[in-house]
């Protein structure tokens, strides 16, 4: 169907990638630990829907194009990396008080760490690549169809990298809402985590750009 081809496969090599720690699920974990449970799920429905735009992006063949072309994909690497360095550094510097834990924290709060998951996961350039490189081997090219094919894949993988994230979410709340209930504590955890972020913004600064 679709021109897909040994989809068992690919949803048991999609689940354990899903499953190997990365950007995607430290940003949950983080949230979910500094913020709370509200901003952790958030943080995995942003993830979960900026994965949705690669998706389409590669369907389009616009992730050909950032792979083939080393300015663009170096353009969107380091986009990636100021966000990163922004983000932690916004935590580690900020002057914004820690979540009242008794109110669950605001709207905004929620909103923020949603938007932010998307960005999060759009300015990696390395999912773009994966998408590219991962599901055309699970869709035959000369299918009628394979750009359903492929979209059905993606959409896959996005549906079990988000039930993981949020599960993370649900973990790391549950095993820190003791320690969360200290402000001290509460803004240790925010520092680490932003400590946390500027570590992945020069990880990704010191990759290949292939």
């Amino acid at each position: 169907m679709l021109g897909i081809h040994d989809y068992g496969v690919f949803l048991a090599a999609g689940i354990a990638l899903n499953l190997t720690p990365g950007q995607d699920t430290i940003y949950v974990a983080g949230r979910s630990v500094s913020q709370g449970l509200g901003a952790g799920l958030a943080s995995a429905l942003g993830v979960g829907t900026g994965a949705l735009v690669h998706v389409a992006a590669a369907a389009l063949g616009l992730s050909a194009v950032l792979a083939a072309s080393a300015t663009a994909f170096a353009a969107v690497k380091w986009a990636g990396v100021a966000y990163l360095v922004y983000l932690g550094g916004r935590m580690l510097l900020g002057r914004d008080p820690v979540v009242d834990l008794q109110n669950g924290g605001s709207r905004m709060t929620h909103r923020a760490a949603f938007v932010r998951g998307i960005l999060s996961n759009v300015l990696n350039p390395k999912v773009a690549v994966f998408f590219l490189a991962f599901l055309p081997q699970f869709v035959d090219p000369a299918h009628a169809q394979r750009s359903l094919g492929f979209l059905a894949l993606g959409g896959t993988f996005v549906l079990t990298g988000t039930t993981w994230c949020v599960v993370v979410a649900l973990l790391t709340d549950r095993a820190s809402s003791a320690l969360r209930r200290s402000t001290t504590t509460a803004r240790f955890v925010q520092r680490a985590t932003g400590l946390v972020f500027v570590g992945l913004g020069l990880r990704l600064a010191l990759s290949r750009t292939h």
